[in-house]
C-alpha cells in the first residue's frame, strides 16, 4: 500500500517586493522629498507682466570692472555703425521681468538684445524690461564669467531659478553667450525646436554669425581705456571688424593726417614746378636777349 508524502513547504521568510532598479520606493521617502519632486517636474505657471511698482530692484555689484567694459563695448561699436535704432534695445544689467508660480522674477544679464521694442512716452527711462509686455522676447543674452562665478550654468528649475534654466526654459531667449574675458572662452548657445540649448560651433576664425542682429560675434585681444584682456567684438558679412569711438576717431586722425602729408607734398609739388616754370623762363628770356645781341651785331657789320 502505498503512502502518500505531502509537498514539501518553504517556512523561510521572503523579502517584501523590491522596486525595480530606478524606480523610487514612495512608501519610504518622505511627502516633503515627494512634493518637491513633482513640483520641480510641474511646468511653472508664466504670467507676462511689467514690473510691479512697489517692486525694489536688487542692488548687486558687479563681479569685476571687465563686466561693464564689455558691454559699454559691444554698445559702442554698434552705436558707431548706426545699429542702434529707436526700435532695439541694448541694454546692461536690466532687469528682464517675468510672474512665475505667483512670484515676481528679475534676471539681469550681462547683456542683452530686444531686435523690436514698444515705443515709450517721452523723457521715461526703462528701468525694467518685460517680454511680450514691452516687446518682443530678447534675442541675445549674454554673461561674463568672473572668477567666483558659475551661476550663468546653472540649470536649476525651482525658485530663485538658474540663469541658463530662466533664459533656456522661461524667457527662451534664442541665443545663450557665456564668455570669459579672462582667458578668452567663447560659448554660443542656439536653442534648437525642442526648445533646448545646444553648444555651437564657432567657424575658422572663431567666430559665430547671429542672424538676428546680421553680425558675426568672436573675441578680440587688446587694449581698451588701459585695460587688456579678451574682448568680445562684432564683424560685418564682409569680414570687417566694427570700430569703437575711440578706434574710429584714430581712423579719422590717420586719415586726416595722411590727407595733410598729400597735401603739403602736392604743394611742395607745385612749389617745385613753379620754381622750374620760373627758371625756364629765365632762361628764355636770357636766349631771347642774346638773340637780340647777336643780331645787333650783325646789323652793325
Amino acid at each position: 500500500m502505498t503512502q502518500a508524502i505531502a509537498p514539501i513547504t518553504n517556512t523561510t521568510p521572503q523579502p517584501p517586493n523590491q522596486p525595480e532598479t530606478g524606480q523610487i520606493a514612495t512608501n519610504s521617502v518622505q511627502p516633503e522629498v515627494l512634493q518637491a519632486i513633482a513640483k520641480a517636474k510641474a511646468k511653472p505657471e508664466i504670467v507676462w507682466e511689467s514690473l510691479p511698482k512697489n517692486f525694489i530692484l536688487p542692488d548687486d555689484p558687479v563681479e569685476s570692472i571687465a563686466q561693464p567694459l564689455l558691454a559699454a563695448a559691444l554698445n559702442d561699436s554698434l552705436e558707431i555703425a548706426q545699429l542702434v535704432t529707436p526700435e532695439r534695445i541694448v541694454a546692461s544689467n536690466m532687469a528682464l521681468v517675468v510672474r512665475i508660480n505667483q512670484k515676481t522674477i528679475v534676471k539681469a544679464p550681462d547683456w542683452f538684445y530686444v531686435a523690436k521694442v514698444n515705443s515709450t512716452w517721452k523723457n521715461v527711462i526703462r528701468r525694467s524690461y518685460s517680454p511680450h509686455v514691452d516687446g518682443d522676447t530678447p534675442a541675445i543674452a549674454m554673461e561674463f564669467l568672473s572668477e567666483d562665478e558659475t551661476g550663468e550654468y546653472s540649470t536649476r528649475p525651482t525658485y530663485p531659478y538658474g540663469k541658463m534654466y530662466f533664459y533656456e526654459q522661461i524667457l527662451q531667449i534664442p541665443i545663450y553667450v557665456i564668455f570669459d574675458p579672462e582667458d578668452g572662452r567663447l560659448e554660443i548657445r542656439h536653442l534648437d525646436a525642442s526648445g533646448k540649448y545646444i553648444l555651437q560651433s564657432l567657424d575658422e576664425n572663431g567666430r559665430y554669425f547671429i542672424e538676428s542682429i546680421g553680425l558675426y560675434l568672436g573675441t578680440w585681444y587688446g587694449t581698451r581705456l588701459d585695460q587688456s584682456f579678451h574682448w568680445l567684438r562684432w564683424w560685418d558679412n564682409a569680414g570687417n571688424l566694427l570700430l569703437w569711438g575711440s578706434e574710429k576717431l584714430a581712423q579719422e586722425r590717420q586719415l586726416l593726417e595722411a590727407e595733410k602729408q598729400r597735401a603739403e607734398t602736392e604743394k611742395q609739388r607745385a612749389e617745385t614746378e613753379k620754381q622750374r616754370a620760373e627758371t625756364e623762363k629765365q632762361r628764355a628770356d636770357e636766349a631771347e636777349q642774346e638773340i637780340l645781341r647777336l643780331r645787333q651785331l650783325l646789323a652793325e657789320k
